[in-house]
């Protein structure tokens, strides 16, 4: 089944690539699997090429696969390959997609040896799931410049479904800290109701467009799933990968200040599943945040990595994975969010899909808790700053909100703590863009404009 192909902003990036790469680099586009690598690598290279060649390792002939036994004399290789596959490349015009690049792990050594020959440009594909479990005994090549590829964030997605002038206001209004009004608050707010559901995978959002049939949508994600479960259990027979996956949206419900993995495996210690923990963040699956013990600029130097929470990368699928033991009909988070009726116990889902539109906008992820006594009381109270960013030399705290309700402690004691170092602050609310004195309340439709 031939898919629509999506505008997507990865492309103007793998453009500059091109552009400054001039062939002596390979691009490797990393990602989950399913947000369109393939699609996009083989747009790319019908557009900017006279010719290309794409290899699908998990469905081309066996004697292509032995091509890359031997590389030593790339004349011979390159007739052999022409002639195999029907394909004429061009010297200085062609372009080779290695996709699914990690089922021939020495398609992916004989990168360097490709790129240095110089006379065709490279792209590659792959599950990092895989590509790291099958890696191990080659020579990785330095020859390749990396691009994460994330699912449709809300703009794309807007794009999708035929709305592309309407993020335009929606930049107006966060550039200018201009309010929308209500009609079109409420307008935005509808469609960004329907992202969170429908999701920012491509076939997901191809389903709705073509049947807008929430049941049929829910059953493509849980395929996407049910392929993210089985890879977690090719990597881990076990069964704790996978457990640890399906996890995420009840140990986020029970808003700890970090995943207790102790919760969810029995007798389990973080100490002994780095491994699996390391496999699960390269799978690109789950989007990652860490403690930031100092919450200074270069988080990553004072980052606890032993103190994390984890969000799925897309949140159309983080609603399907929390009622996968149920069928759709019982999926009162799509009743709830259809009818904007979403009850605070359900308002993890926003933090969730502000997470992953941080994350797609080149964030890192990074949250903070602290303890202050009460002047008054003299109680002890904990905080948490849900995200934190940077920008430039001052950091940003982020505190996300599932209603309008306009309440920020946490934010206040933070600014109070640490207020040399602050940048702007912000909340993340449903409710029309705000300022409360030099607060900046922002509907969570803005999110990725952070």
């Amino acid at each position: 089944m031939k898919y629509p192909i999506y505008k997507r902003k990865i492309y103007s990036r793998m453009l500059e690539w091109k552009e400054k790469s001039s062939g002596k680099t390979a691009l490797l586009i990393e990602g989950a699997r399913r947000v369109g690598k393939s699609t996009i690598a083989e747009e790319f290279a019908r557009n900017c090429y006279e010719s290309y060649l794409l290899i699908d390792f998990t469905k081309v002939s066996k004697d292509v696969i032995r091509l890359f036994d031997d590389i030593s004399d790339l004349k011979v290789f390159y007739m052999s390959l022409q002639s195999l596959t029907g394909t004429k490349l061009i010297p200085g015009k062609s372009c080779v997609i290695f996709d699914e690049v990690q089922f021939c792990p020495k398609a992916r050594q004989a990168i360097k040896h490709l790129v240095n020959d110089g006379q065709y440009e490279y792209i590659e594909t792959g599950s990092l799931i895989s590509i790291r479990k099958n890696t191990k005994d080659i020579l990785i090549p330095s020859e390749e410049r990396r691009l994460e590829m994330y699912p449709l964030d809300f703009e794309e997605f807007l794009w999708a479904i035929g709305r592309e002038p309407t993020f335009d206001l929606i930049r107006y209004s966060f550039d200018n800290h201009r309010p929308l009004g209500d009609a079109i608050h409420r307008q935005m707010m509808k469609l960004f109701r329907l992202y969170m559901i429908v999701g920012g995978m491509p076939q997901a959002i191809t389903e709705y467009l073509q049947s807008s049939d929430f049941k049929s949508v829910d059953d493509v994600k849980r395929d996407i799933l049910n392929l993210y479960i089985d890879d977690f259990n090719k990597i881990d027979d076990r069964g704790r990968a996978s457990t640890i996956f399906r996890s995420i949206p009840a140990e986020l419900s029970r808003n700890t200040l970090r995943y207790q993995v102790g919760s969810v495996i029995e007798n389990a210690r973080l100490s002994r599943m780095e491994e699996i923990f390391s496999e699960i963040n390269n799978s690109k699956t789950v989007n990652f945040a860490y403690h930031a013990n100092d919450p200074h600029v270069g988080f990553a130097l004072h980052a606890g990595y032993d103190y994390f929470k984890m969000f799925i990368v897309d949140t159309g699928l983080f609603i399907t994975l929390a009622f996968m033991d149920r069928d759709y009909t019982d999926n009162i988070i799509y009743q709830k969010l259809l009818t904007d009726k979403l009850s605070a116990d359900l308002g993890y889902i926003y933090e969730n899909v502000v997470a992953q539109l941080l994350a797609s906008s080149g964030n890192r992820l990074f949250y903070y808790t602290f303890k202050e006594k009460s002047e008054e009381t003299e109680a002890v109270r904990n905080y948490e700053i849900d995200f934190l960013i940077t920008r430039k030399d001052k950091i940003s705290p982020i505190e996300v909100k599932s209603s309008g309700y306009k309440s920020h402690k946490s934010l206040n004691e933070f600014r109070k703590k640490f207020s040399s170092r602050i940048s702007q602050s912000y909340l993340i609310y449903t409710k029309d863009f705000a300022k409360d004195g030099d607060l900046i309340c922002l509907p969570v439709y803005m999110t990725g404009l952070l």
